[in-house]
């Protein structure tokens, strides 16, 4: 299957299961026609992942999807992966989501979408909002800051 500016890797091994086969993964850029294999892939992560693809934020994924860069890694016809980025005018691209199938995990693909947002956007630096620091760290990435979640107090009682 033929992808527009797709981008070819070479073939390393992966392993499912008890198989090991050898494989040429493909990178391209989201669409449309990825949506249904995204959200499989959303759903059988499970609850982590419901604020996606479940009841409520089906619709509001869909729209952060539109807005912001994403790539898809595929093996054969199997979406295997994906990242999704804002880019931030110049000061930076943001990876908000990085998730590999659970088969394909241990074998790069990850790290092979990092590096593809990377080449894209060589001008800029390229951060990682993270809630797994370990593997980020086993990358050899560094740390740059952390994020907080911002909640306006109660006006009541201050003078």
């Amino acid at each position: 299957m033929k992808y527009k500016n797709e981008k070819k890797f070479d073939i390393f091994t992966v392993s499912h299961g008890y198989c090991t086969k050898e494989t040429e993964m493909i990178i391209k850029r989201y669409s449309n026609t990825d949506k249904s294999q995204l959200f499989d892939m959303l759903r059988e992560e499970g609850d982590d992942w419901s604020c996606y693809h479940g009841e409520k934020g089906y619709a509001k994924y869909l729209k952060a999807l539109e807005s912001s860069i994403t790539y898809v890694a595929y093996d054969d016809n199997i979406l295997c992966g994906y990242a999704r980025c804002r880019e931030d005018d110049g000061f930076g691209v943001y990876v908000c989501d990085l998730l590999v199938r659970k088969p394909y995990r241990g074998n790069q693909f990850g790290k092979l979408l990092l590096e593809q947002v990377c080449k894209d956007f060589s001008e800029q630096t390229v951060y990682v909002m993270s809630d797994v620091d370990p593997y980020y760290e086993k990358l050899g990435y560094r740390r740059e800051g952390s994020i907080f979640e911002v909640k306006v107090s109660s006006m009541d009682g201050e003078s």
